[in-house]
């Protein structure tokens, strides 16, 4: 139970990585509000996550929209100890042929989202909170058709650098954990078919020293101990869990 009546926000927990690590915070005794953009899906988690659960329907490109999740967390739970800004979206493409509707939805999501997902959770944090920022393994190696993507994923990590200076006076501890290819839909909604998907996912393996992708429970385990106490001692560091594709 390490995290024991822990209050912890969770953006993109309807689906895969996000709803790995909610089931994982909730078998650890936290209590968790959970924020996507599908309805269905929101409403299957909190069915699965129990009845202590918050589902907040919401875009984190929309500032008025992590607003209203964090007046509903406020009105529910009065505080938070945890937040895990996980919600991001990917395209793959060549630098010549990224749009620039692509490439606006990437730094929105995975940049401004990640920003104010935080901002506007400290009025409600206090000393001995955790926030932990969904990076990748990519924003330290160059991957081809990956430019912008692998860019924003840099910028979490930055993030994550000065958020936990800024923040350390007040006793709150950001780091970054950074997923490489784990075994989600994530390829499908990027828009890929099923040959190019399986070749993307064939050669990360055979670049992957660990030889296969990740589980969403493997990256689960590791949000855990960053949110947890476990890891008291930790901040503005980037733990790495890409089966080593991006550190050899």
């Amino acid at each position: 139970m390490r995290l024991k009546d822990k209050i912890a926000v969770i953006t993109g927990g309807n689906s895969g990585i996000g709803l790995a690590i909610a089931r994982a915070f909730v078998r650890e005794g936290g209590k968790v509000a959970i924020a996507g953009r599908s309805a269905s899906s929101l409403h299957a988690a909190q069915q699965e996550l129990g009845p202590d659960t918050l589902a907040v329907e919401g875009d984190v490109t929309r500032v008025a929209d992590i607003e209203r999740l964090y007046a509903a967390v406020k009105e529910k739970f009065g505080r938070v100890d945890v937040v895990v800004a996980n919600a991001g979206r990917s395209v793959m493409g060549p630098v010549d042929a990224i749009d620039e509707t692509s490439f606006d939805m990437l730094l929105d999501t995975n940049i401004k989202g990640v920003f104010f997902t935080v901002q506007k959770a400290l009025p409600l944090m206090s000393a001995g909170g955790s926030v932990v920022l969904i990076a990748s393994g990519l924003h330290q190696k160059a991957t081809p058709y990956m430019s912008v993507y692998g860019a924003t994923k840099a910028a979490v990590r930055h993030f994550a650098r000065t958020f936990a200076a800024e923040l350390a006076p007040r006793k709150i501890r950001v780091n970054c954990l950074s997923p490489g290819l784990t075994e989600t839909p994530i390829l499908v909604n990027m828009g890929l078919d099923e040959a190019t998907a399986n070749h993307v996912k064939n050669s990360t393996h055979a670049a992957t020293p660990l030889g296969r992708s990740g589980t969403p429970d493997e990256i689960a385990s590791a949000a855990v101990f960053l949110a947890s106490d476990e890891s008291s001692f930790m901040t503005a560091a980037d733990v790495v869990a890409d089966g080593g594709y991006s550190l050899v």
